[in-house]
């Protein structure tokens, strides 16, 4: 793998801390790309190797299996793709820490629900931007100047 001359360090874990405030992604099946649909992510701040959704039984993420994910932060100042392996979750002691009101909504049977469809995804390999221009890099852009120096290292691809 070739990796981009940014601070992966940096980038990941300005990547968990936007995720933490918005935490919307595009997952999409690797092996169907009109799989692709918003889920909303479960994030634990301990837990960086991995992150959990919440689905139905009668959805398509019922097939599990190799899966990427898309995100852009609310202020689009960070971008990135990574992917992962969707497997169902079965430790009961995960689903009550990440179980909320929120998802409690989607399912009325509550955690019982015979339709709920606890997933984690293994994370792998990513591909991280950061969008940070700067108020002088953006005149420069306005002018039609080049930047090309004020981007470099903006960019890793990591493991998660």
């Amino acid at each position: 793998m070739k990796y981009a001359e940014g601070n992966a360090a940096e980038l990941k874990d300005k990547f968990w801390n936007e995720m933490s405030g918005s935490s919307y992604v595009m997952l999409q099946f690797d092996a169907d790309p009109h799989s692709a649909a918003p889920m909303t992510a479960s994030l634990d701040k301990h837990a960086n190797h991995a992150i959990w959704f919440f689905a139905g039984r009668d959805s398509r993420w019922a097939q599990l299996g190799p899966a990427t994910a898309t995100y852009a932060s609310k202020g689009h100042d960070l971008f990135a793709r990574f992917a992962g392996m969707l497997t169902e979750e079965t430790d009961r002691a995960r689903l009550d820490k990440q179980w909320s009101n929120f998802v409690e909504a989607w399912f009325p049977g509550g955690k019982d629900d015979p339709n709920l469809l606890f997933l984690r995804m293994d994370l792998g390999d990513a591909s991280i931007w950061s969008g940070e221009l700067g108020a002088l890099t953006t005149a420069k852009m306005a002018l039609g100047m080049t930047i090309r120096n004020e981007v470099a290292g903006k960019h890793v691809e990591t493991a998660l």
